[in-house]
């Protein structure tokens, strides 16, 4: 049988378990609460060059699924990635075409960082039904190049094709034998267009999944040899106002992943490890 004292301690028993109860409770929830935020805290954000969207899409896509994080992708020219890099806007993750000397200038980026990822090589291409040129070796391709009427390729001011371009032809010692005959435009579209139409003879552009989805009229040699023109590195960087740096670290070494590399050489982008 209860004594009276048992009756009067047992509300005050209860009292004090439905407080450390009512305790958990509340430190549980600003326990989840401090795991969302932590969670909200790995979004990514991510610039890279138009250029290579479709790629960069997959390998992104591939990434959050294998961790969990998340990316906000945001792409624009190989030119203007850079001169947004430039004006202070480097994301966490930021990809860019060689060559980007202004943008390191800048200290928007963290240099300890620098990877290349991949590489894009320079492609010729000839109207169809046109002999083929050699370009086996760099002396083949400087013949072909002089013997040729006309040449066309991407501005360098527009496009990170062009400025591979001029450094292919600088390259081969034949800058000034081209220039008078060399024609600028302003997108890949461009000389790809006046190739297939009989208008220009070659077009110098990237060799990227046959230039993506060419003319009926062009035909596509293949790709330059080193010797004639220097790959085109796609390096990246971390930014040096990071927000998750772990995470950042995780999507950059990721571009260079066994599962990425099998990415890009289906789009006849080169891993930085060929």
């Amino acid at each position: 049988m209860e004594t009276g004292a048992q009756r009067r301690k047992q509300p005050i028993f209860e009292e004090v378990t439905v407080k450390r109860f009512v305790s958990l409770l509340v430190f549980v929830a600003f326990a989840l609460g401090i795991s969302s935020s932590a969670y909200a805290q790995t979004r990514i954000t991510f610039l890279a060059p138009d250029p290579l969207k479709r790629e960069v899409d997959e390998i992104v896509q591939n990434f959050e699924k294998k961790t969990g994080y998340k990316v906000q992708e945001s792409y624009g020219t190989g030119v203007s990635s850079r001169k947004t890099v430039g004006e202070g806007g480097a994301l966490d993750v930021t990809l860019l075409f060689a060559p980007f000397d202004d943008a390191l200038k800048t200290g928007n980026v963290d240099k300890s960082t620098q990877t290349v990822v991949a590489r894009v090589r320079l492609a010729i291409a000839v109207k169809k039904g046109s002999p083929k040129p050699d370009i086996s070796n760099a002396a083949a391709v400087k013949k072909m190049l002089l013997n040729a009427k006309s040449i066309g390729t991407v501005d360098p001011a527009q496009g990170s094709v062009g400025g591979a371009a001029m450094l292919a032809f600088e390259k081969m010692g034949i800058t000034d034998q081209v220039k008078g005959k060399t024609k600028l435009y302003s997108g890949g579209g461009g000389p790809m267009n006046a190739v297939s139409k009989g208008e220009i003879d070659v077009a110098v552009g990237p060799y990227l999944s046959d230039y993506r989805n060419p003319p009926d009229g062009l035909d596509l040699v293949g790709a330059l040899p080193p010797d004639a023109a220097t790959p085109v590195d796609i390096t990246g960087w971390l930014s040096t106002n990071v927000g998750d740096r772990k995470a950042a670290m995780a999507l950059l070494e990721y571009f260079k992943s066994p599962e990425a590399a099998a990415v890009w050489e289906k789009a006849k982008v080169f891993p930085a490890t060929k």
